[in-house]
């Protein structure tokens, strides 16, 4: 049985539908996961360079949620024997594949964006 197939019977199953979207919200939601995900997209990126991309969050949110993300399996924390010794975080193939959820929330935000101004 293939992946499509799976994900077939699920849209059948009203439950199985739902848990799904949990586990999905279990690793991504909140405010700044996402942010931290699409800043890591184009490649690793130490701890200030993350800080950096992403306005407004503090260093004690983006360590707490770059942990969390660490446990999920959705980024990589590289630590190099130097030194100082230097942290790099990337996304895992778990992580890249995020993409694909994402870059269509970008289309969409950015319609979104131009219509509501238009308005």
């Amino acid at each position: 049985m293939s992946l499509i197939d799976d994900f077939e019977d699920v849209k059948k199953c009203p439950v199985q539908y739902v848990l799904a979207i949990n586990d999905v919200l279990n690793v991504i939601s909140g405010k700044w996961k996402l942010p931290i995900i699409a800043a890591l997209i184009h490649g690793k990126k130490r701890f200030k360079g993350l800080q950096d991309s992403i306005d407004k969050i503090t260093p004690r949110m983006l360590s707490k949620e770059l942990k969390e993300l660490e446990l999920n399996g959705i980024v990589n924390r590289i630590v190099y024997d130097s030194t100082p010794v230097l942290i790099e975080y990337e996304l895992t193939e778990s992580g890249h594949r995020l993409t694909n959820v994402i870059d269509p929330m970008v289309i969409w935000g950015l319609e979104h964006r131009a219509v509501t101004l238009q308005a």
